[in-house]
């Protein structure tokens, strides 16, 4: 017999995973920033000498960072900051136009935040992709830019230049662009060109021309996704005040230019036109809002759907294909963009809308168009639904993974009262509390809808304590993990929080008498600490 945190032991499974992921990622964009300064050519000659003086050896980074020095006879400075300080830089740009002297001007200041065991850090050599826009949305040619007291010419061989990469190596500098005749909008960070955190002067109207007509796709999705968490979030304050919701045309314009483009990555233009998600616009919020964050995203994806339904009607009408499923990027991206542009039209609930993709349902080729469909179907409550799920489930049921997505699919909806469609998917002859796995697909995919878990007369959190204590009888883990749904609810209002304090305190006295828990003492402990002592102290 022996005592272990099974709830401390799958968080650190979970973090650790998540940390190694994140290394990686990382690591990758560092190596990614090798080749950003010295171009597809100078990281070929990289990583040809990496391997002429390395193959076969085990090496550190700096033999790697060696390796690109010398091959480039390049001067990279203080770049193994990235290897050894801890913490994502905070970069900050301003910028000023001088009419009169035809200079466009951007100050940048770096500060990595202190972290354990290194409060003070050093300026980090971070390259800043950057192009300009001009006021109707053009690339403005780059001749020249200041910099530390040298002019350093762009243009190269008389071809005009849209694209330069700044190194910001100093705490604070300064760089300036010559003969450029009216004020731009400057394309920072262009392709994600290093991992930092960016806070730029730009304006929402500068965000607009971004979203509309920049040529560099990470710019572009990050304009719409800044403009967009703002705009929720000015919607979620007029709704909460009863005031009407409008949609920002200038929003609409841009996702227009962006689905309307043909010459665009497939992909990009699916991800381009997907909105921030629920949890997201929570997260910036001071107290959690589920129900008007759900109405806000919600207004917003129906009226683009009004607004676009002629686009979206071409796009999947452009990107229907009978043909055998093949695995590739072309197929990968036309697939994503036709299943968003389906989920768009089906939130309309308009008859032909749904007819669409109830033929889109019944003639899929493969389980990705055909959960697809399914899936914009389930948004809407109604007979459509419930006999397309029934169809689905009759064609699967003897596929169990795919029998876990369509419990999770039902849980996670936001249709009302949802929590007892759950309840009674519980007595489905496909289910079984004793499987973790489907426990994780239902009662973990319900408790993934805000609307439903954050009910506010409080039946989605009695719903997940009373599974939560059948649960802890037969598998204390799963169970555990399953409570730590409940550790954020200081995040939300005052109302949430006493109802997720009445079930936790309810769930774990059931515990304590249980026998279930060594040593516990719940006198004056709060909701949060009833959670941290469920989660550490249960005995397996």
């Amino acid at each position: 017999m022996f005592w272990v945190s099974c709830a401390i032991t799958l968080y650190l499974i979970v973090i650790l995973g998540c940390h190694q992921h994140l290394l990686a990622v990382t690591g990758a964009e560092v190596v990614r920033m090798y080749k950003t300064l010295l171009g597809s050519q100078g990281f070929r000659n990289g990583m040809d000498l990496y391997f002429k003086r390395h193959d076969g050896q085990a090496v550190t980074c700096e033999d790697f960072y060696a390796a690109m020095r010398d091959a480039n006879n390049a001067d990279f400075a203080n770049f193994l900051l990235w290897y050894s300080q801890a913490g994502t830089p905070i970069v900050k740009v301003a910028s000023s136009y001088n009419a009169e002297a035809r200079t466009f001007s951007l100050k940048f200041s770096q500060e990595v935040p202190p972290t354990p065991g290194q409060p003070i850090k050093e300026p980090m050599f971070i390259p800043v992709a950057v192009g300009l826009l001009d006021s109707t949305g053009k690339e403005v040619p780059l001749s020249s830019v200041h910099h530390d007291g040298i002019v350093q010419s762009i243009a190269n061989n008389g071809q005009p230049v849209y694209t330069t990469v700044l190194r910001v190596t100093k705490k604070e500098e300064e760089f300036v662009f010559s003969d450029v005749s009216e004020r731009p909008i400057p394309s920072l960070l262009r392709g994600y060109s290093a991992p930092i955190r960016l806070e730029t002067d730009l304006t929402d109207s500068d965000l607009f021309l971004l979203l509309a007509y920049d040529s560099d796709e990470f710019n572009r999705w990050e304009a719409g996704q800044v403009l967009a968490r703002k705009l929720m979030l000015d919607l979620v304050a007029n709704f909460q005040q009863n005031k009407p919701l409008v949609l920002n045309p200038k929003f609409v314009i841009g996702l227009r230019r962006i689905l309307s483009d043909l010459s665009l990555d497939k992909e990009f233009v699916a991800k381009a036109i997907t909105l921030p998600g629920e949890g997201e616009i929570m997260d910036m919020m001071e107290v959690a809002d589920p129900d008007a964050v759900h109405a806000v995203r919600t207004f917003i994806k129906k009226q683009l759907a009004h607004e676009l339904k002629a686009e979206l009607l071409s796009t999947v009408e452009n990107n229907r294909s009978s043909e055998e499923y093949v695995f590739d990027h072309p197929n990968l991206s036309r697939r994503a963009l036709k299943n968003i542009a389906l989920a768009y039209l089906a939130s309309l609930e308009d008859s032909k809308c749904t007819e669409l993709v109830l033929n889109e349902y019944k003639t899929a080729t493969n389980m990705t168009e055909q959960f697809a469909a399914l899936a914009a179907l389930a948004q809407n409550p109604g007979k459509t639904r419930d006999d397309i799920l029934a169809d689905f489930y009759s064609k699967w049921k003897e596929d169990y993974l795919v029998v876990n997505k369509w419990f999770q699919l039902q849980a996670i909806s936001n249709i009302p009262g949802n929590v007892e469609n759950v309840r009674n998917l519980l007595s489905h002859p496909a289910f079984d509390l004793r499987n973790p796995n489907k426990v994780y697909s239902l009662i973990g995919g319900f408790c993934g809808s805000p609307v439903n878990f954050h009910a506010k007369d409080g039946s989605g959190y009695k719903f997940l304590g009373e599974i939560v204590m059948q649960l802890d009888k037969m598998n204390p883990q799963v169970a555990s993990r399953m409570v730590s749904a409940f550790s954020r609810w200081r995040r939300y209002d005052e109302t949430r929080q006493n109802l997720a304090k009445v079930t936790i305190s309810f769930s774990s006295l059931a515990f304590f008498h249980s026998n279930r828990f060594h040593g516990m003492v719940f006198a004056g402990t709060t909701g949060e600490d009833i959670v941290c002592q469920w989660t550490v102290r249960k005995r397996v």
